[in-house]
C-alpha cells in the first residue's frame, strides 16, 4: 500500500517525545508498504525551529524508509493562546499546499492524526482532490480538552470548533481512537457509527527497551548522573498547562525529609515558570532535564524506581491513556498514576503501580512513602506491567491491526 500520513508532530530521528507514528510507520515500511509523511517544522514542545528550517517553508527529507515533507509552522507556536492558534493554522495551510503540490504520486489512503483538530481541514481537502479515503485519528478529545484546561474559552470559537469537528467526522471513511472511553464518547454522544469507528491504542516499544536493556549498566548510569542514593521518580513528557506539574513540585517539597528525587524530562510553555516556582519554593529534590532522544529517555526510565504519569484534575482526562505509561511498562518500571479514569483502570488491572488522586499532595506523600518502605513492590509491579503490555499493547500487533482496517476501506 501507499499511505500518506498528515501529522504535525511527527518526530525527527533525534527528537524526544511520544513516537507512536514513528514506530507504526517503521512497522509498515518493514512490511513492504510505502509511507510518506507531511509534518511540521516545530516540535510539539519546542520554542524555535531547527537551524536547517529557518527561512524555509518546505523541506523533503528521508527518515529510515519514510519520506517526510516538513512544512512551515509559525514560531509563535509557544507564545500563548493566539500564537498556538496561529501555529495550528499555519501548518494547516502549509500542509495543504504540500499535499496538493509537493507530494507526488497516487496514494491509497490519507491518515490524519489530531490534535490539532484543524489539520482535519487540510486532510479533507487533500483526500477530496486526490480522491482517496481519509482516516481521521483522535489522540485527544478536542475541543473538550482545550475547553476544560482553559486554553479555549471564546464561545464563538468553541461553537465553530464543534461544527468543524462534526464535519470532519462525517467526511472521514474511518475514525480511529486511542482509548475505549473515546470510542464510547464518539459512539454515544457524537453519534459516530460503530461501522466507522476503530480503536488502536498507544503501545509499548519493546524493541527499543530490549535493545537498551541488553547492554545497559543501570548502577553506573545512576552514579554518573548523581542519582545512585536516590529513590528516583521520573516524569517524561510535556510541561504544559494540561500536565499541571506544580503538583510534582509540591509533592517534592512534602518529601524533602526522604531520599526521593523527581526527574522532569521534557519541554513546554510552562517549563520556565515551573523552574522559577521551584526556585521560589526552594524545592531541592526536583531536577529539570531538557529533552533527550528516545533511547536516552529509556535509560533514564530504566534507571528510575518509578515512572510518573501526571495530568490536571479535570473530567476530560479521565478518558485518556498517557503516552509515557506505555514506555514505563516496556522498561519494567512501576507507575505512579496521577490520572483518574481509564488510565487508573489500566494500571490497576495490570497490577503495575498505584493511583494517586491528581493534585492531592497528601496522597502523593502517603503512596511514595509506602513504596520507599516496601521496595520489593517495585520489581513485582514492574514485571507485572511489562507482561501485561506484552500481552495487550505490543506495537507490532497493533500496527498490523491498523493496517488491516485501512486495507478494508481502501479496497486493497
Amino acid at each position: 500500500m501507499k499511505i500518506l500520513l498528515l501529522h504535525q508532530y511527527f518526530l525527527e530521528d533525534d527528537d524526544a517525545g511520544g513516537s507512536r507514528w514513528n514506530e507504526i510507520s517503521k512497522n509498515w515500511t518493514e512490511a513492504g508498504h510505502e509511507v510518506t509523511v507531511i509534518a511540521g517544522m516545530m516540535h510539539a514542545n519546542g520554542n524555535r525551529k531547527r537551524e536547517e528550517y529557518i527561512g524555509k517553508y518546505f523541506i523533503k527529507k528521508q527518515q529510515d524508509n519514510v519520506i517526510v515533507h516538513r512544512t512551515h509552522v509559525s514560531e509563535s507556536y509557544n507564545s500563548g493562546f493566539l500564537g498556538r492558534l496561529w501555529g495550528y493554522f499555519s501548518f494547516m495551510f502549509s500542509s495543504l499546499w504540500a499535499g496538493l503540490f509537493k507530494v507526488e504520486g497516487k496514494y491509497d489512503v490519507i491518515i490524519v492524526t489530531s490534535p490539532p483538530l484543524f489539520v482535519g481541514g487540510s486532510g479533507y481537502l487533500i483526500s477530496f482532490f486526490k480522491q482517496i479515503p481519509m482516516v481521521f485519528e483522535i489522540r485527544d478529545l478536542w475541543p473538550e480538552s482545550a475547553i476544560d484546561t482553559g486554553v479555549l474559552s471564546n464561545s464563538v470559537i468553541i461553537k465553530l470548533a464543534y461544527a468543524f469537528e462534526k464535519f470532519i467526522y462525517k467526511k472521514a471513511s474511518l475514525v480511529s481512537v486511542l482509548t475505549p472511553a473515546f470510542y464510547k464518547t464518539l459512539n454515544e454522544k457524537k453519534n459516530i457509527s460503530k461501522d466507522k469507528l476503530i480503536m488502536i491504542p498507544n503501545a509499548s516499544d519493546f524493541s527499543l527497551s530490549e535493545e537498551v536493556m541488553k547492554n545497559f549498566d543501570r548502577k553506573q548510569f545512576r552514579i554518573e548522573h548523581n542519582i545512585d542514593d536516590k529513590f528516583v521518580i521520573t516524569y517524561v513528557g510535556a510541561h504544559g498547562v494540561a500536565n499541571h506539574l506544580e503538583q510534582i513540585l509540591m509533592a517534592g517539597k512534602s518529601l524533602e525529609d526522604t531520599n526521593v528525587l523527581f526527574l522532569l524530562i521534557g519541554q513546554g510553555m510552562e517549563k520556565g515558570r515551573l523552574i522559577a516556582l521551584a526556585a521560589e519554593l526552594k524545592v531541592s529534590n526536583v531536577r529539570f532535564i531538557d529533552p533527550v532522544p528516545k533511547k536516552d529517555v529509556f535509560k533514564y526510565i530504566i534507571a528510575s524506581d518509578m515512572g510518573a504519569s501526571v495530568l490536571k484534575k479535570i473530567d476530560t482526562f479521565k478518558t485518556v491513556y498517557s503516552n509515557k505509561t506505555f514506555d514505563y511498562f516496556s522498561c519494567k518500571v512501576p507507575i505512579l498514576m496521577a490520572i483518574d479514569g481509564i488510565s487508573r483502570e489500566l494500571v490497576e488491572e495490570a497490577k503495575a503501580g498505584t493511583y494517586v488522586e491528581p493534585e492531592k499532595i497528601s496522597e502523593y506523600d502517603r503512596v511514595i512513602r509506602e513504596y520507599i518502605n516496601n521496595p520489593e513492590r517495585l520489581k513485582i509491579e514492574g514485571e507485572n506491567g511489562h507482561l501485561y503490555a506484552k500481552q495487550n499493547f505490543d506495537r507490532h500487533i497493533l500496527a498490523d491491526k491498523y493496517l488491516h482496517h485501512i486495507q478494508r476501506i481502501s479496497g486493497k
